[in-house]
C-alpha cells in the first residue's frame, strides 16, 4: 500500500480530459522552441546557432513582425487612455501634429463609453456596435440591425461563445474544412463536441467542394451525430483561398436544406491579392430577394476581427460578429452568455469602431490613413509573391498562388527517407521538416499535421508578415540541403 501523501489537488491525471484533448499547433512545440531560440539570442548566448534572428512565421501577428500600427488609430488610442491631454488641444494640434478629426473621434469615442477603464454593456457600447452596423451597410448595400451585433475580444471570443450555444451535447457535430484554424477542432475538444470535417478541395484553389461536404454530413449522420452547424474561414486560413460568389451560394443552400448555422470567419475579408471578397450576409440577403421564402430561416453568424488585415491591433483583442436569422430566444441565451463574461475589452471595442469607421476623403487623417494603409497591403503582397515564387522553384514543393489572407500553404513531398526519419524520431513527417528547418535556419514554421491534410499527404503554412524577403532565402537554401541529405 502506497504510503505517498498527495501534495496538491490537481495533477494531469485529474484535470479535465478535455482540455488534454484540445491541440493547437500555431502555438505548440515549434513555437515554444522557437521562442527558446529568441530568448538564447536576445541573452547574447546564441553565438553557436547557425541564425541570428528568430523569424516567427508561424503565427498571424502581425505587429510582432514589425507591421507599423495606423497613426490614426494609436493616437485616437492615446488620448482614449490618458484623457487629460485633450485639456491641451492646443499643444495635440501643435507641436505633436495630432489633426482634429483625431481629436473629434476621442471625444466622441469618450461620450460613448465613458471611460476605457469602465465596463460597457455586455454586447458592447450601443454607439459603437451602431458604427459596426454602418460599415456592414456600406459593405453589403443591405441593413443591419445594431442589436444583433456582439462585440467581442477578437474574433476567437465569437467563435468560442456560439460553439458553447450550439454544442448542446457529446453528439453535437460541428461541420470543419480541413485544413482549418485549429481554434474549432480545439474548441469542439474542450466542449466534449464532434468535429466533422470535410476536406477542402486543393487543386481548385482550396476551394469549397459541395460532394465532399454533403458526403461529410450523410457519414455523420450514419454515425448518429446531430450535425448543427457548418464553419467557413473565407478568406482561408490556412490555406488562403478566396470563395467564389458561387461557392458561398452553395454552402448556403446546403445549409438552407439541411437547417445548419453558418458561421462565416470573414476575418481576412481585407486580405485580397486576386478576386474580390464576397460577405455571406450579402449572399444569403441576394438569395432571400431572388428566391423569397427559402432562405428566410438561414441562421447566419458572421464574425471580424482587428487583429488581422492592415489592422493588425492582436493584443488589443477587439471584433465583432454578427446575428442573422436567429431564434430571439436563442440571441436572449446568447446575451446571458457573453453578459457572464462581462464585457469585451473597451480599448478593443474602441478600435473595432475605427476599424469599420476610418478617415474618409475630405478628413485632416485621411492622406496618411490612405498611405499607410496601402503601403501594407503592398508590403503583404510583394512578400507573399517573393515566397510564392520562391516554393515554385523547390524541388517537391506545390503552392497555390496567394488569393488572401496572409498564409501559404504548400504542399511538401517527402523521400521515404525522410519519412523513415521522422518516424523514428516520433514526429509526424512534415513537423520534422519544419523543426529541422527551425534548427538550421531560426525560421518557424506550422506544419500542415497541425491544421488537419489528407492521409499521406505533407504540407507546412507560413504567414509572410515577417519584414524584407531575404528571409525566404534561409528556407530555400535549407529546403535544398534537406532534400539532399534525405534523397532517396
Amino acid at each position: 500500500m502506497s504510503t505517498t501523501t498527495q501534495l496538491r489537488s490537481l495533477n494531469i491525471d485529474n484535470i479535465n480530459p478535455h482540455v488534454k484533448t484540445a491541440e493547437y499547433a500555431v502555438r505548440g512545440l515549434l513555437a515554444i522552441k522557437s521562442e527558446e531560440y529568441r530568448a538564447t539570442l536576445k541573452d547574447g548566448k546564441g553565438s553557436d546557432l547557425p541564425f541570428d534572428t528568430v523569424i516567427s512565421a508561424n503565427i498571424g501577428n502581425p505587429q510582432q513582425l514589425d507591421q507599423k500600427p495606423i497613426t490614426f488609430f494609436r493616437q485616437v488610442a492615446s488620448l482614449l487612455e490618458n484623457p487629460q491631454l485633450l485639456e491641451h488641444e492646443d499643444v495635440l494640434t501643435g507641436s505633436l501634429g495630432y489633426k482634429k478629426d483625431v481629436v473629434e473621434r476621442a471625444k466622441w469615442l469618450l461620450s460613448e463609453v465613458n471611460s476605457v477603464g469602465a465596463y460597457s454593456q455586455s454586447m458592447g457600447a450601443p454607439g459603437i456596435r451602431g458604427s459596426v452596423a454602418k460599415f456592414i451597410e456600406r459593405r453589403d448595400g443591405y441593413p443591419s440591425d445594431p442589436s444583433l451585433i456582439y462585440l467581442s475580444a477578437g474574433a476567437s471570443s465569437g467563435v468560442n461563445t456560439l460553439l458553447h450555444i450550439i454544442c448542446a451535447t457529446p453528439n453535437t457535430g460541428v461541420l470543419v474544412p480541413i485544413p482549418q484554424y485549429p481554434l474549432y477542432t480545439a474548441s469542439l475538444a474542450v466542449l466534449n463536441a464532434k468535429c466533422v470535417p470535410y476536406n477542402l478541395d486543393e487543386e481548385k484553389a482550396w476551394g469549397t467542394n459541395l460532394d465532399v461536404i454533403k458526403a461529410s454530413l450523410a457519414k455523420a449522420k450514419e454515425e448518429g451525430i446531430d450535425t448543427r452547424a457548418i464553419v467557413i474561414i473565407n478568406p482561408g486560413n490556412p490555406t488562403g483561398a478566396s470563395l467564389s460568389e458561387q461557392e458561398i451560394k452553395d454552402v448556403i443552400t446546403f445549409a438552407a436544406e439541411n437547417k445548419l448555422v453558418v458561421m462565416a470567419d470573414e476575418v481576412y475579408q481585407t486580405n485580397i491579392f486576386i478576386g474580390k471578397f464576397h460577405s455571406f450576409k450579402k449572399i444569403l440577403r441576394d438569395l432571400q430577394k431572388e428566391t423569397p421564402g427559402k432562405y428566410d430561416n438561414v441562421e447566419l453568424a458572421s464574425l471580424h476581427s482587428i487583429s488581422k488585415g492592415m489592422v493588425g491591433e492582436c493584443g488589443h483583442r477587439g471584433g465583432y460578429y454578427e446575428l442573422v436569422g436567429f431564434d430571439k430566444d436563442v440571441v436572449a441565451q446568447i446575451y446571458k452568455f457573453v453578459s457572464i463574461q462581462l464585457c469585451p475589452p473597451v480599448i478593443g471595442q474602441c478600435i473595432v469602431e475605427m476599424m469599420t469607421h476610418p478617415p474618409v476623403e475630405g478628413e485632416e487623417s485621411y492622406e496618411l490613413y490612405r498611405r499607410e494603409y496601402d503601403n501594407i497591403f503592398e508590403g503583404l503582397k510583394k512578400r507573399a509573391t517573393a515566397l510564392y515564387e520562391a516554393f515554385r522553384e523547390m524541388e517537391g514543393v506545390k503552392c497555390q498562388e496567394p488569393a488572401g489572407s496572409m498564409y501559404l500553404f504548400p504542399t511538401i513531398t517527402l523521400s521515404q527517407k525522410a519519412i523513415d526519419a521522422a518516424k523514428a524520431d516520433d514526429k509526424a513527417p512534415d513537423e520534422f521538416y519544419c523543426l529541422k528547418l527551425l534548427d538550421a535556419t531560426g525560421v518557424c514554421l506550422v506544419p500542415g499535421s497541425g491544421f488537419g491534410q489528407k492521409d499521406g499527404s505533407y504540407h507546412f503554412r507560413t504567414t509572410f508578415l515577417a519584414p524584407g524577403t531575404d528571409w525566404v532565402g534561409r528556407i530555400t537554401k535549407f529546403h535544398k540541403e534537406f532534400m539532399a541529405e534525405y534523397k532517396d
